[in-house]
């Protein structure tokens, strides 16, 4: 018998971007860099592991924008277009670099990489949600839910019907693409506020995950901190993020990814590469980005980007090897001293970004499979579980109030309510109070269900947390403030034409092919009045 229980969780999220309306948009490449160097090489993973017999149990969000985006036949060719150019340009970096031993070993392996991506993607036809589909039927994967749009939901809790649609859609378009309900969710930046407990029972939520002080600061005090769940007033229960387990791979200063053997993101062939030859492999306006061809690591030096020494994927890996192992062990020792002290099997729960696996950290879908590997083969004080089957295990738990918290800074909401993105949320109060409205209007034609549903969206799409967090932390803001004004201007539209009774239909086709998240949502679910059957579940 282990002595307790470690549950691996990623949540995978991309903002909706999509623009059919433009032949080239910079941020439609966060889909598929994510897709070539995190999404595949997980099902790589995956594929992997259970080829070999390796019962792996991990529990994943997968947010209702990157389904729709994964799933959509318009992002699904112009990756296949951005991959034929990776595989273009590393064909011309073998070519130019027979004379450079080392260069010319690494254009090699991206080749093979680049490959083998190409392999996975043609397996699934485009569409990797049905690879992901399959190992949650096989009881590998277990799939989390999230906010519609990633909505920050404690800045719309004045506004009960906002979060319930944040809410509601979420577990429906979960229904739709798996054709099951949703156990559990994760909610949007780890953002709780108290009575959002509620909620989640009436759509039939049985767990969600929160910051560890959410849990520690909760009352009465929790008997075993952030090592068991502990149950709400609801019947819903709540995991708090494990800070030890969680540093050990996010810190910046003593984190994995920080090694010197791995592979360092920011110097890339796209800014380093003669300009006339990268050219046709950049913005077609001509300006530098990222290829995601990279032949450096890190290292020890502490200078300019200059000064970094060539990477070796072979070192690199097994120093991912090696990290593994040592996560593996300081869970071992972990559960082993929680299990004596608490008398019970505690839980360790290491929630992170699926993204930073393999996009920002390289080796990261390495380490996951040497951490699945060696935890079914080499140890037994743990065992690796789905937050579901631990609470069917543990079906018994301490009741508490839970306190208001998030993820970000500080472990509040000042990063998504501050001097650089304050100035959204009138405008989206607004428009949340003139939706409310107009859910109780009952359309006379077609042509205003289609508005009234097309209003829905716009507001769902203006309320990504996406957004204000962009604006926060100074990167790509133009972008994040025209995504915010135009959704409010297009719905703004649409409430205007409705109260004119000029309902243009022309934009409304024009907005209704641009902003095609949730084609089969309802704008009445923003009638929402609170009368719901609420969940129950067994306590202490």
């Amino acid at each position: 018998m282990a002595l307790g229980y470690v549950a691996l969780v990623l949540h995978a999220h991309l903002p909706f971007v999509r623009h059919p309306e433009r032949d080239y948009v910079l941020e439609e490449e966060w889909l598929y860099e994510a897709i070539t160097e995190t999404y595949i090489p997980l099902l790589r993973v995956f594929e992997g592991l259970q080829r070999d017999g390796i019962d792996f149990k991990l529990t994943m969000s997968l947010t209702p924008p990157l389904i729709s985006m994964l799933r959509d036949p318009l992002l699904q060719e112009r990756y296949a277009h951005h991959l034929g150019q990776l595989e273009e340009l590393i064909v011309k970096e073998i070519e130019n670099n027979q004379q450079n031993g080392h260069i010319r070993y690494l254009a090699e392996f991206y080749h093979q990489e680049f490959t083998k991506i190409r392999q996975t993607w043609q397996q699934y036809k485009g569409d990797l949600i049905s690879g992901f589909k399959q190992f949650l039927e096989s009881n590998n994967l277990e799939i989390m839910t999230s906010g519609a749009t990633h909505g920050y939901l404690p800045l719309m809790k004045m506004y009960p019907q906002a979060v319930w649609s944040q809410i509601k859609v979420a577990c429906d378009h979960y229904q739709e693409t798996f054709g099951r309900p949703p156990k559990g969710i994760w909610l949007p930046e780890c953002a709780y506020y108290e009575g959002l407990e509620t909620m989640l029972a009436q759509a039939g939520l049985r767990y969600f995950i929160i910051d560890g002080h959410g849990i520690l600061y909760a009352h009465p005090r929790p008997r075993y901190g952030t090592y068991a769940p502990v149950f709400t007033e609801s019947g819903v229960a709540a995991f708090g993020r494990d800070h030890e387990s969680s540093s050990q791979v996010w810190s910046s200063k003593m984190g994995y990814p920080s090694d010197p053997e791995y592979r360092e993101f920011y110097k890339d062939l796209g800014w380093e590469a003669d300009y006339d030859y990268i050219k046709p492999y950049i913005m077609p306006n001509g300006q530098r980005k990222n290829t995601g061809i990279k032949y450096h690591k890190i290292t020890n030096v502490q200078g300019d980007m200059g000064d970094k020494a060539f990477y070796d994927p072979y070192w690199a890996k097994e120093k991912a090897a090696e990290h593994a192992g040592n996560f593996m062990y300081n869970r071992e020792q972990q559960i082993a001293h929680l299990a004596n002290m608490m008398q019970r099997s505690p839980i360790v729960v290491a929630p992170y970004d699926a993204e930073l696996f393999g996009h920002w950290w390289y080796e990261g879908p390495w380490f996951i499979d040497y951490l699945f590997r060696k935890a079914w083969y080499d140890q037994s004080t743990f065992d690796m579980v789905h937050l579901a089957d631990y609470l069917r295990f543990n079906p018994t738990q301490q009741l508490c109030r839970i306190s208001q918290s998030s993820w970000g800074y500080k472990g509040f909401h000042e990063f998504w309510l501050n001097d650089s993105n304050t100035w959204i949320y009138p405008h989206l109060h607004e428009a949340t109070e003139r939706m409310i409205e107009l859910s109780n209007i009952e359309p006379a034609d077609e042509l205003e269900e289609r508005a009234l549903n097309q209003a829905a969206r716009e507001l769902l799409l203006a309320q990504s947390s996406d957004w204000a967090f962009i604006m926060r932390t100074g990167t790509m803001v133009p972008y994040a403030v025209e995504r915010t004004k135009t959704h409010l201007l297009r719905f703004n539209q649409i409430y205007d034409d409705f109260q004119l009774g000029t309902i243009n239909a022309t934009f409304l086709d024009s907005v209704e092919e641009m902003d095609n998240i949730f084609p089969n949502l309802d704008y009445r679910v923003y009638r929402f009045s609170g009368n719901k059957e609420q969940g129950t579940g067994n306590r202490e």
